[in-house]
């Protein structure tokens, strides 16, 4: 009765945002020509957070996770934390009208939670089903939502308003939320939190010398998040020197 009722307010979420979007619009807005940052103050504080809690947390513990724990196990983990990403982006490319992308992503999903074993194997690449992955964000980008200004979010990193209202509501309707109970909910969260460590030490000589090697760090993972995430929204700036994969800041701060 419970899960009755959950996805009964799901739907009427669901139905909410979608109106929500057809009133805002259809057209995506043009490319962004410059950085609109006037919280540049407050972001850069932020910003000096973040990094000393790489410094003292997250760097020093992913070096250990990335030494200790074997790599099959590793990827298992990152894989069943990729695995419950995807019935968001199902709904995300649903109210995109990417109906081609959300069809993929179910057959994934359904491929890599049956074949394998809740999506710790991922069988589905293998057969050339792959990710497609999207956000809110990029539905509110769809349906003529502007960029917004630069935000620097504690723990969460580099994001735009936009994309910062994106990730709430990302969070918000995550339909694994809705469905799975406690503790279960507790061990996809860790795993997501796992997936990160992974993930931060895979990717340590690129992170290192954003933070650390650079002469302005923050203004540097400002340019970056901004060159790839124009870039994933098809946002071409002719920039040819983008330093990280458009994936690095979706995973990096345990998204």
């Amino acid at each position: 009765m419970t899960h009755v009722s959950s996805f009964s307010a799901f739907a009427r979420i669901i139905a909410l945002v979608f109106a929500g979007l057809v009133v805002a619009g259809c057209a995506a807005p043009p490319p962004p020509t410059e950085v609109n940052d006037p919280l540049e103050n407050t972001n850069r504080a932020i910003h000096s957070f973040n990094r000393g809690l790489d410094t003292v947390a997250v760097r020093p513990v992913s070096q250990i996770y990335g030494t200790i724990v074997p790599d099959p196990i590793r990827f298992g983990v990152s894989n069943f934390a990729s695995n419950l990403g995807l019935p968001s982006s199902i709904i995300n490319h649903t109210l995109q009208g990417a109906i081609r992308s959300a069809a993929s992503n179910t057959g994934r999903f359904l491929m890599n939670t049956t074949i394998g074993i809740g999506g710790f194997l991922d069988p589905a690449s293998a057969l050339g089903v792959l990710e497609d992955e999207t956000d809110f964000g990029e539905t509110l980008h769809v349906w003529g939502t502007g960029e917004g200004a630069f935000v620097e979010l504690p723990f969460f990193g580099p994001s735009t308003t936009r994309d910062a209202v994106g990730q709430v509501v990302d969070i918000v309707l995550d339909p694994v939320g809705v469905v799975v109970d406690t503790p279960v909910i507790y061990y996809a969260a860790g795993a997501q939190g796992l997936s990160g460590l992974d993930f931060r030490y895979r990717f340590t000589e690129t992170v290192d010398s954003i933070y650390y090697d650079s002469a302005d760090s923050y203004a540097q993972s400002r340019l970056i998040y901004l060159q790839n995430r124009r870039f994933d929204l098809g946002q071409d700036t002719g920039a040819t020197d983008i330093l990280l994969e458009e994936e690095l800041y979706d995973d990096l701060y345990f998204e």
